[in-house]
């Protein structure tokens, strides 16, 4: 049974020049465990599929269920399921990583004495131990995204939702970063759900790629599978393939390696 399906989502906006469909429609399911990479190009409707599927916007149109609840009917549901990193923490740089991480787990009503226990245990799993006494303002950019996606675990949900995880960070923090997740899905079988514009990071880390354009889906499939599909050869590189499938390149990103 799919952990996530939707059929016929979409998100129209009302603007002052009149109505624009960001999200037109879109179909797509992923099965428990798979680590699912969703690409396209900017203004594809990436970003508000992800904040549909996590209850932040609410669609206008289709329906999905999420970790076995209905988006519309049982948001709360989706949400006691669901964990989501957005592409800016959102972490006080005046607090410390374990207040960050207790405060987490009391919001999700874990008992104080469970939540401080998780702490010590996501702090150990993701590579934080040493630095639970740091404030979080003075963490590297690498710490930082270890800390987004902590806190993102801390209630353990069946579905990890990732909007451009490892945006910034240097190769050896984008590397680790890959670890973590693959770990992650091996260990507790969890979903992850990422948006991409790193086209050798979805080649390397997804399952599947579903690539979006105009707020539809154009093209799904194993990263072998499309390059084969569509640049004519599996030794074809990503690029090539999404190229072919949305006649565009991906958004430029900034590669500045950030200090770790």
């Amino acid at each position: 049974m799919a952990i996530i399906s939707t059929a016929g989502l979409a998100r129209t906006f009302q603007t002052r020049n009149g109505p624009v469909d960001a999200v037109h429609c879109i179909d797509l399911t992923v099965q428990p465990g798979e680590i699912l990479g969703f690409l396209g190009p900017n203004g594809a409707g990436k970003t508000t599929t992800l904040r549909m599927l996590t209850t932040l916007l609410p669609p206008t149109g289709g329906a999905a269920t999420v970790a076995g609840f209905d988006l519309a009917r049982d948001p709360g549901g989706v949400r006691r399921r669901t964990g989501y990193v957005a592409q800016s923490g959102g972490v006080d740089p005046q607090v410390t990583v374990r207040e960050e991480l207790v405060t987490q787990g009391r919001l999700y009503r874990l008992p104080k004495s469970e939540a401080v226990a998780r702490a010590e245990e996501l702090a150990k799993d993701l590579g934080l131990a040493d630095l639970l006494e740091r404030r979080t303002g003075a963490l590297s950019g690498g710490q930082r995204r270890r800390l987004d996606i902590a806190l993102g675990l801390t209630h353990r949900p069946a579905v990890l939702f990732l909007d451009e995880p490892t945006t910034g960070l240097d190769p050896g923090s984008r590397a680790d970063l890959w670890d973590l997740l693959r770990r992650v899905r091996e260990e507790h079988g969890t979903t992850v759900f990422l948006t991409t514009h790193y086209l050798d990071e979805a080649d390397a880390l997804a399952d599947r790629l579903v690539i979006v354009d105009k707020g539809v889906v154009v093209a799904e499939g194993t990263p072998h599978a499309l390059k084969a599909r569509h640049a004519g050869s599996s030794g074809a590189t990503l690029q090539d393939a999404f190229l072919a499938i949305t006649g565009r390149g991906p958004a430029p990103v900034d590669t500045t390696p950030v200090a770790v």
